[in-house]
């Protein structure tokens, strides 16, 4: 049995809403909605004015306000209260618009059933709901703590007598105090159907202003998007670098490198000679490191030869005899799946020549037309354990980004097979 629900009709069916935060909450809910709704309905009022003075000359400027002052910010402020009686999530319907500035967002804003939601919420909100709210608030609570201080009104009256809610009049304490006991009696009685109003309300909240499963499938084909995004423009920042390095720092790097080689040759034997050897021969490790670390940023033979050829070449480079199987041929992929895809490959075999004890790996890669499919085998020890800190975490984050899935089967003894997918159509 869930202790903690998410609205206060389950309590109120348990038995357990007076003794729960669950009155408060829905008399701060109904509180709220009445004090909204008065300033809500000023400004419903001066822009429906102001629309019947200006349509005939600004058209589609009173909707606008309507949209941008009214249904959108009342949208986001009741899905804000809402967390007082529903704890569930509440989150905006609203899709982000491609471009900035207000052309764009009023575009984007006039095709979303969201919208128009709000706008209908924010109407009724403003003419109806919050005279039901502040009712409900009045009866259901303000009545009974209206009556429980009636000692304390009949001691500051100055008359000595006080007319209780306009029918009584009470001149001396028993009654008075009597009528407190009668309003403390009530006010837990009022409780629950002011707590059953506020699930309501909560409700038809929910339906007009939480995103629906279709604007939740449209925000999460935006996430999507946003994050292929990410990765196209990580993947040519990557590019941008490597660019620089090589056509920037290595080449001066090695001009350096033949001015001390010829500094070298051109110096006595001596002291100077041999501080300009160590000098040429640190400019070649610190070039050479340059070159491994250009390599690792994008390489060459990726742009090259495709995912075919760098396959081939890291598995030449490999520290373990590596058997490639590659005689399909790839296609030329994005460079984001061909980056993710070589360095997955990479690290596996990494992995492998560090931690498994293999004598023999092997490296098989294929495209379905729908998707890129590489399997990494090798017959070592087994037991490969992504949590162990080797590496394999963070490749089945970069592939998770592609939306793809990576694959261990380790069984202790071997063999452990790495396989990595990665959704990526290509046209025939």
């Amino acid at each position: 049995m869930d202790d903690h629900p998410r609205t206060p009709w389950p309590a109120l069916a348990r038995g357990r809403y007076l003794r729960s935060a669950w009155p408060w909450r829905a008399a701060g809910y109904l509180a709220g909605g009445a004090l909204a709704g008065i300033p809500l309905l000023l400004v419903l009022v001066l822009l429906t004015a102001a629309g019947a003075a200006l349509s005939p000359f600004l058209v589609g400027l009173p909707l606008l306000a309507l949209l941008g002052l009214v249904g959108v910010p009342t949208g986001a402020v009741e899905r804000r209260r809402l967390g007082l009686v529903d704890r569930g999530p509440a989150g905006t319907p609203h899709r982000t618009p491609a471009e900035p500035g207000l052309l764009a967002w009023a575009r984007l804003r006039y095709r979303e059933q969201a919208t128009w939601r709000e706008l209908a919420y924010a109407v009724l909100h403003g003419l109806l709901l919050w005279w039901v709210d502040l009712a409900a608030v009045a009866a259901l609570l303000g009545l009974p703590l209206f009556l429980v201080t009636t000692p304390l009104q009949l001691a500051l009256a100055a008359d000595g007598e006080v007319k209780v809610v306009k029918l009584w009049l009470i001149t001396s304490y028993p009654p008075a105090f009597a009528i407190a006991a009668a309003g403390a009696v009530l006010l837990p009685a009022l409780l629950l159907p002011l707590g059953a109003l506020a699930g309501a309300r909560a409700a038809l909240t929910r339906a007009l202003l939480a995103p629906r499963e279709r604007e939740l499938q449209g925000l999460l084909a935006e996430v999507t998007r946003s994050r292929a995004r990410l990765v196209d423009a990580f993947e040519a920042e990557r590019r941008r670098i490597e660019r620089d390095l090589h056509d920037g720092a290595q080449q001066r790097l090695v001009a350096l490198a033949m001015t001390l080689g010829l500094a070298r040759l051109d110096a006595p034997p001596g002291p100077l000679a041999d501080r300009l050897r160590a000098a040429h021969d640190e400019a070649g490790k610190v070039l050479a490191e340059l070159r491994e670390l250009i390599h690792g940023i994008h390489p060459q033979v990726l742009t090259d030869y495709g995912l075919t050829g760098a396959l081939a070449d890291v598995a030449e480079r490999s520290a373990v005899p590596v058997d490639a199987d590659l005689s399909t041929g790839l296609p030329r992929l994005p460079e984001s799946v061909e980056a993710a895809a070589y360095f997955g490959v990479c690290e596996a075999l990494a992995n492998i020549g560090k931690h498994s004890g293999a004598a023999r790996a092997a490296v098989t890669a294929r495209h379905t037309g729908a998707a890129l499919l590489i399997d990494v085998t090798e017959d070592g020890r087994g037991g490969a354990d992504a949590a162990a800190g080797s590496g394999l975490t963070g490749l089945a984050d970069r592939i998770a980004v592609l939306d793809g899935t990576l694959t261990i089967t380790s069984p202790p003894g071997g063999p452990t097979v790495l396989s990595l997918e990665i959704p990526c159509p290509v046209s025939p």
